[in-house]
């Protein structure tokens, strides 16, 4: 499975567009890791447990993004997009979608 941002693969031509994909997944913050995080907002630096579930999160939504393709029987996903959203007070939403297409060589 192809998975990417650009709207054309070179070398390639769009034999079937089938339609947009998605995954996305909600996490939250782990307690311990939320006052971790505090305490680190005070003397600055990355916060390497909201970096840790922040790529935990892209990469299952781009697993169900590809889970979903997969059914429709596309072979590459185009023009891939991730969106963020606020849920609740410490929940957020990772969204991949993109279109789904089946390739084949020009």
């Amino acid at each position: 499975m192809i998975v990417s941002n650009l709207e054309i693969i070179p070398g390639r031509r769009v034999a079937a567009h089938l339609g947009m994909v998605q995954g996305s997944t909600v996490r939250a913050k782990h307690v311990g890791k939320d006052i971790f995080a505090s305490l680190k907002n005070i003397v600055g630096g990355e916060l390497k447990g909201y970096t840790e579930l922040m790529q935990e999160a892209r990469q299952e939504a781009i697993e169900r993004m590809t889970r979903e393709a997969e059914s429709v029987g596309a072979n590459a996903i185009l023009n891939v997009r991730f969106a963020t959203t606020s849920i609740t007070m410490g929940a957020a939403e990772i969204l991949a979608y993109g279109s789904a297409v089946r390739l084949e060589q020009a």
